[in-house]
């Protein structure tokens, strides 16, 4: 029994010296400093899995049980952490404990809009919110952009910064990116297309954006609209008509709604809204400067994330009969 219980001790000791071991020495990375890019919704199982892969931290499943211990799993946040050599796991985990990141960050989504990006950057507490209560036309003069109106001209991305950055800053980035990525998706655009100027572009691909999520489908809806605005006929696209409503939209898209006369409502007027409706992506404006060959004038959702194109209102009612009509039956 007393040789079975200093096995026992000794086991113990030996896991415990483990144990310290792999929590409080330090790596030894290939270079003296290092840094730590936490992006967005990334979970600390994830993190671990990538700092264990390259060899900054010894064992992935202890550094992620002692984070569940502490809580630090809950406290992560996106950013970027520097580290120097000597850092250790506890190191680590002190600093995602903490959480402040040597560099901070905000995420603009595709497909949102003013509102929404000006609401993120809002209750983003690492930044300095020197825009509060200016205008939308204040903000855009503030940063130097050509344009009054502020929709389409942020490029969403994750956009990182040391914190007490101020939002100005984030606007004057994302403005300067999309900026930029027009300019470069206007020069190699298919020639033909029937657009007055970059922001005639940058209008559809606003509309591609809100019309569908899926990248394959971004060209074909694209299209679907410079087919229409060449012979004249109406874009009749639901989301022009969402943004036009503004908060009078209740989620419910009606007849009434469609009918109802708006600056955005595309199936009252003719041609294209007079702004862009959103942030459009890289995908979104790609097809807009290259949309499909095709003479498709409709399409319909199938349901299941995709579109079906029809080339004639014959087809499209079939269409709509087959994705539509029977899904709510």
């Amino acid at each position: 029994m007393k040789m079975f219980g200093r096995l026992v001790l000794a086991t113990v000791v030996a896991a415990f010296a483990w144990l310290a071991f792999v929590v409080l020495m330090p790596v030894s990375p290939p270079e003296p400093s290092w840094v730590i890019t936490v992006g967005p919704n990334r979970t600390l199982s994830q993190v671990a899995t990538s700092l264990a892969d390259k060899g900054l931290v010894r064992n992935r499943n202890v550094m992620v049980a002692l984070a569940r211990l502490a809580g630090t799993d809950r406290k992560l946040k996106a950013g970027i952490y520097r580290f120097h050599d000597g850092a250790s796991m506890l190191d680590i985990l002190r600093r995602f404990a903490e959480g402040r990141p040597d560099e901070a960050s905000v995420t603009m989504l595709e497909g949102w809009n003013f509102r929404q990006i000006r609401e993120a950057l809002a209750r983003n507490a690492d930044l300095t919110h020197a825009t509060k209560g200016w205008s939308e036309a204040q903000v855009m003069t503030a940063i130097g952009a050509s344009s009054a109106e502020a929709e389409g001209w942020l490029f969403p991305s994750t956009y990182f910064f040391t914190p007490g950055s101020t939002d100005l800053d984030i606007f004057k980035r994302a403005y300067q990116a999309m900026d930029e990525r027009l300019a470069a998706v206007w020069r190699e655009r298919d020639p033909g297309l029937p657009y007055a100027s970059p922001v005639d572009l940058l209008k559809v691909a606003s509309l591609v954006e809100k019309e569908t999520s899926l990248d394959a489908d971004r060209p074909m809806v694209a299209a679907v609209f410079v087919n229409r605005l060449r012979i004249g006929m109406r874009l009749q696209t639901d989301p022009s008509v969402i943004y036009g409503m503004g908060s009078a939209f209740n989620g419910n898209l009606t007849k009434r709604d469609l009918q109802r006369d708006t600056p955005y409502n595309t199936y009252t007027r003719s041609g294209l809204p007079p702004t862009p409706i959103s942030m459009p992506g890289k995908a979104a404006l790609a097809a807009a400067a290259h949309p499909a060959k095709s003479r498709a004038l409709y399409f319909v959702a199938r349901g299941d994330g995709s579109s079906y194109f029809s080339e004639t209102l014959d087809e499209h009612n079939s269409a709509v009969r087959r994705y539509i009509f029977k899904k709510g039956q």
